[in-house]
């Protein structure tokens, strides 16, 4: 039998005692044994933030960025170590690809947004630059650093690993070491990846330690700079959440709670139509993928009255097809539970639902392919009918954490909106409608209650990721019963790692702070043109003061008829006084842009590579014929690159553009992004 090890101050260290057995989902046959007893949890968090997160702090954003790229491809040529692990937990292949490379995949996600939106810094500049006094001297800012303590992660046993992964991955890029505590049930497949994690020897000593079996007295030792994050039930949420130390220290506690998931068939969306059938398949979906086991499955279907029978018809007739069994033989559908205590949990559950609905479909034998069904953890989907869903409550407190579901009706969107708030709080919702009407009534009242909703309809079918799919890019949480907690979502994710302090100074000494340049700290220059420079040698704040330009009538015709762009307002000075706004025909915009550029651009050949964008154009002020122009280029930011084998090494540097007037007014403003050779290229 497997003995599973845990991986602490960075050695792998088996329990001293008292094992706890894990048992083949499918076949009942005890497969691994673990046990936490002796480790030295003090000492886990004391490594993580002493070893851990000083070697991953002195890192920036774009390096971590680079190690979670590295981990991504190291798992992913190795996935298919992790699937034969997974089947033991009753996962038919799908399933596991959602656990096993979609968890990797987060990884990837995680990588590019840290190159993409991250800066190559330590930290995080959040905001724009705040005026706090009349004459400039005196700003604020906002910027995000690594908290120094450690991230406690607590999985759930239903992805054992993409649950892993999507913590991990923020919480790297963020700066600060994890401590991962699987479910106990399927901690085999866990403790498998995490041991590819440590072989590959991308990441620092100390920013990773696994834990599996009990976490013993762990959360008695956390304090104000660790974190949190839980996923499982809302009652095991709360006790967690309770814990002495963690309301002592305030410490952040994000949970992520199994909740009680509605979908909702629009009143439009009748049998026969395309949103009736995408429905029907998506409900059956969420019932018996990973066999119901996901805290964002589908368990209300709310349907307008009158077509309850049509709903409940085509459901059943899906959920006849569906082959329940050993998932390694072909054809079958849906696997077992992870484990005999879950069938008993959810028996129990669904039993009470049952009840107070009337069942139909399941809840009594049913056949199993390829397995005894009475050794391993199957369940087969239970299918109830609410007819008074305002007055029943057991399906709006009761989930049985299964292929377990109650088809309820309503009389009008608005009674179908109540409906979706019984939940209390829940991760995602769906609603399927071809009208747009429908959709903004249901989004905007049920919002409140959920962290994720999905309109459906024909056109984005083909394409959608489902109900139930948490993605890298999008929020995972919600509020209630949901947890309150809220984890991915992109940059958002990684800031939940992260202390975000407010800062307050004249804006050169915030400039030397963040290296970003920001109005009304000090600019200097030089004898040499900033586009002459390679990005080594330019400093933030460097800037070129050019020359002055007038605006005349014959280029304001020029630019209209090379353009196109015959705008009464620039054609006609009758026209643009009549509308309230210019005194006589304007100057284009874009040309006063076109002529800037024409002022600051060093155009002989050196290390400036290329312009590729142009960020938070304003136009201030009008610019007539007759009126000059000159520019203020100042050096913003810089963000080293990395170089691709064979690349030219380059930086992007951000230049700050002010286009005045003769008057010295500012009458655009905004951010140009050039790629500047760095020296060696």
């Amino acid at each position: 039998m497997r003995q599973l090890m845990n991986y602490a101050c960075g050695e792998w260290v088996a329990g001293t005692h008292a094992q706890t057995l894990m048992h083949d989902a499918i076949t009942g046959e005890p497969i691994a044994q673990t046990s936490s007893a002796g480790l030295d949890f003090a000492a886990m968090l004391a490594h993580a933030r002493t070893v851990g997160g000083p070697k991953l702090r002195a890192l920036t954003f774009h390096q971590r960025a680079a190690l979670l790229k590295a981990l991504a491809k190291h798992l992913m040529e190795r996935k298919e170590l992790f699937y034969p692990v997974s089947a033991l937990t009753g996962a038919t292949k799908a399933d596991s690809w959602v656990d096993i490379e979609g968890g990797i995949g987060t990884l990837f996600a995680y990588s590019s947004r840290g190159r993409r939106e991250f800066p190559n810094e330590t930290f995080y500049v959040d905001g724009p630059t705040e005026p706090l006094s009349k004459g400039g001297t005196f700003v604020g800012r906002h910027i995000c650093v690594p908290l120094e303590g450690a991230a406690v992660h607590i999985n759930a046993f239903n992805f054992p690993c993409w649950g892993m992964l999507e913590k991990l991955a923020p919480a790297l890029l963020a700066g600060v070491p994890c401590i991962v505590k699987p479910a106990t049930a399927t901690s085999y497949l866990t403790e498998t990846m995490f041991r590819e994690i440590v072989a590959s020897g991308i990441l620092p000593e100390g920013a990773v330690q696994l834990i599996c079996g009990s976490a013993g007295d762990l959360l008695d030792h956390v304090g104000e700079q660790d974190t949190v994050a839980f996923t499982g039930s809302a009652e095991t949420a709360f006790k967690l959440r309770t814990t002495p130390s963690i309301v002592r220290h305030a410490v952040r506690f994000n949970a992520e709670a199994d909740s009680l998931n509605c979908s909702i068939l629009g009143p439009d969306a009748l049998p026969g139509t395309e949103e009736f059938d995408l429905f029907v398949k998506e409900v059956v979906r969420e019932m018996t993928t990973k066999a119901g086991q996901k805290c964002t499955a589908i368990r209300r279907t709310i349907v307008p009255r009158g077509s309850e029978e049509a709903v409940i018809a085509a459901l059943v007739a899906r959920l006849e097809k569906t082959t329940i069994g050993d998932p390694s033989v072909e054809g079958v559908r849906m696997g077992p539970l992870a484990s005999r205590a879950q069938v008993k949990d959810v028996g129990a559950n669904a039993a009470r639902i049952r009840a107070a609905t009337e069942l139909v479909y399941g809840g009594g034998d049913f056949e199993v392919v390829g397995a005894d069904r009475e050794k391993g953890a199957f369940f087969g989907p239970m299918l109830m009918a609410c007819a008074e869903p305002f007055r029943t409550a057991e399906p709006h407190d009761i989930e049985a954490f299964g292929p377990v579901n109650t088809v309820m009706p309503y009389d009008t969107l608005d009674e179908a909106i109540e409906l979706a708030k019984r939940g209390r709080g829940s991760l995602c919702g769906s609603l399927f409608t071809s009208k747009g009407e429908v959709a903004r009534k249901v989004v905007l009242g049920v919002a409140p209650y959920h962290g994720r909703l999905m309109v459906l309809d024909r056109t984005s079918a083909k394409e959608s990721t489902g109900h139930g799919s948490p993605l890298p890019n999008l929020v995972h949480g919600g509020p209630g019963r949901a947890g309150g907690g809220e984890e991915m979502g992109g940059a958002r994710g990684v800031l939940h790692y992260m202390q975000r302090t407010a800062l307050q100074g004249s804006p050169s000494v915030l400039v030397d702070v963040t290296r970003e340049w920001t109005a009304g700290a000090a600019q200097t220059t030089g004898e040499a043109h900033p586009f002459r420079k390679f990005f080594d040698d330019l400093s933030v704040g460097e800037t070129l003061l050019t020359a002055s330009r007038t605006i005349t009538l014959d280029d304001v015709v020029a630019f209209a008829n090379l353009s196109g762009d015959k705008f009464y307002a620039h054609m006609d000075d009758e026209a643009a006084r009549s509308n309230g706004i210019f005194e006589r025909r304007v100057a284009h915009g874009y040309f006063i842009v076109s002529a800037a550029a024409g002022l600051f651009v060093d155009p002989a050949p050196g290390p400036v590579l290329a312009n590729y964008g142009l960020e938070n154009l304003r136009f201030v002020k009008p610019v007539y014929p007759g009126d000059s122009i000159h520019v203020r280029l100042t050096v913003k930011q810089k963000t080293a690159k990395d170089t691709p084998e064979g690349g030219i090494p380059q930086g992007v540097v951000a230049w700050d553009v002010e286009v005045r007037n003769q008057a010295d007014e500012p009458v655009a403003l905004y951010t140009i992004l050039t790629l500047v050779r760095r020296r060696g290229g």
